[in-house]
């Protein structure tokens, strides 16, 4: 027998495969995403006991909820002191839903009740399942959720080892958990008032906290796609996606490490001994394309490392992650395009495939789009944001380094975040939830225009003079 809550649930997935159902897998992920912001924002308006002190205003409410549930790390207030521990779990549950997808556990839900969802939903849900021919929608999704909770779990456990040593056995199991949570979800929301800069040297501890990063940054499909890798002693071709996202990580990896390295090894990492200052240049790249902790101020920064920074909050993570930003897959496609170009090939390849025209010309696209939404939002901000003095540079600075951070959902900040003005902190929600759901309904709304609106003719050619 079912209850009368999942009986409603079951009810509601047999409704929603009907054939009139307005809302595609796009609308749908989007409206998802607004409905829990506007649950998380009046959960902080309204539920008691969430506060250490004043409660958040509507604004602020607004702005936290998002930075929680589009899993960015952007703050208002010290997460550390200014909410209670009820209030800290407000924003873990925010996270947690926000960086799986309120979709995916809609999915779930109704797989599990033998129910069938529609088809918007299950597009919603895997949205990325289209790169791997042979995924099904619901296994994935309970794939998905099992691994999440698992992955998290472990991190947990190992952090609470980690610290109750420093923190009582039963002081450390909370921030453990909440990290955990934060970590995987690429939220960057810490119970630390200093984020991890008072564990920097802890070296343990940055390695479970970046491989929690990362493995939340790689996106569902390719761990789906690599737990099939090695299986009964054999090996498995992987898909060109996840080659392309495995290699892109690693090389930005890699390469954000050197140069931090070379950047900061007598300035920002000047202070600590050598393994320390590599384990936390490798962390920094970590943590600047998706999660947000923070080891080092990043208002001391030098000016090359600031833009090695925004350069990589803008690249973000992976396609079907938690991550946001323009994608590693964007950039790698468009970094192939210009070499294929001054190699004087026509089409774009890689490990002996030729990828689709259409899908490089959406990323071109993709890429196009995001960078003229933060060139608005920039110009927004320094119009909102007026400094005391109008000759201080390093306003602009703060301002861009704010809004590829929320773009990007990461969550960094050069100390600018408290100190935006109402019209700031909405332009900045704004960017956050674009950030969050807007590459991914972009390029699903291209394509789904793409098949719509097929003509069978075509305008006369004439040429153009460019470069």
């Amino acid at each position: 027998m079912l209850g009368p809550g999942l009986r409603w649930v079951r009810r509601w997935g047999e409704e929603s495969s009907h054939p009139h159902v307005p809302l595609t897998g796009v609308q749908l992920l989007a409206a998802s995403f607004l409905g829990l912001i506007a649950v998380g924002t009046v959960g902080l308006l309204l539920l008691p006991g969430l506060y250490t002190g004043d409660p958040l205003g509507v604004v602020d409410a607004l702005f936290t909820a998002t930075s929680a549930v589009c899993v960015t790390g952007l703050i208002v207030v010290d997460t550390a002191t200014h909410f209670s521990p009820a209030g800290q779990a407000w924003i873990a549950v925010l996270i947690q839903l926000g960086g799986l997808g309120i979709v995916v556990f809609a999915a779930l839900i109704l797989s599990l009740l033998g129910g069938r969802a529609s088809v918007g939903t299950e597009q919603a849900a895997g949205a990325e399942a289209a790169a791997l021919a042979r995924i099904d929608t619901r296994s994935l999704v309970r794939t998905i959720v099992v691994a999440t909770f698992a992955v998290e779990a472990g991190g947990a456990v190992i952090l609470w080892a980690l610290w109750a040593p420093r923190f009582g056995p039963a002081a450390a199991i909370w921030p453990a958990i909440f990290h955990a949570i934060s970590a995987f979800c690429n939220a960057g929301f810490s119970t630390f008032s200093d984020s991890l800069v008072g564990l920097r040297g802890s070296l343990p501890s940055l390695a479970v906290m970046g491989t929690l990063i990362v493995s939340g940054g790689l996106g569902f499909v390719v761990v789906w796609d690599l737990r099939t890798w090695y299986v009964r002693g054999r090996v498995h071709r992987v898909t060109l996606h996840t080659r392309l996202v495995v290699g892109s990580t690693i090389v930005l990896l890699i390469g954000g490490t050197v140069l931090y390295l070379l950047f900061e090894w007598r300035h920002a990492l000047g202070a600590l001994a050598w393994p320390a200052r590599l384990w936390n240049a490798l962390f920094m790249s970590v943590t600047a394309r998706t999660a947000g902790f923070n080891t080092v101020d990043y208002d001391t920064l030098s000016n090359p490392s600031m833009f090695l920074t925004v350069l990589l909050m803008l690249v973000g993570g992976s396609p079907g992650s938690t991550a946001g930003g323009l994608k590693t897959t964007t950039v790698a496609l468009l970094a192939l395009l210009l070499v294929s170009r001054l190699r004087g090939h026509r089409r774009v390849s890689l490990g002996w495939r030729t990828i689709p025209q259409e899908t490089v010309e959406r990323a071109a696209g993709l890429a196009l789009a995001g960078i003229a939404l933060l060139g608005v939002c920039v110009f927004l901000l320094l119009m909102t944001e007026l400094p005391a003095e109008v000759a201080d540079r390093t306003h602009l600075a703060r301002v861009v380094f704010e809004a590829h951070s929320a773009f990007g959902t990461v969550g960094l900040s050069m100390g600018a975040t408290p100190q935006l003005s109402t019209a700031g902190k909405l332009i900045v929600t704004f960017l956050m939830f674009l950030g969050r759901i807007g590459p991914l309904t972009l390029a699903a709304s291209m394509a789904l225009s793409g098949r719509r609106r097929r003509v069978r003719f075509r305008y006369a050619h004439e040429d153009v003079v460019i470069g």
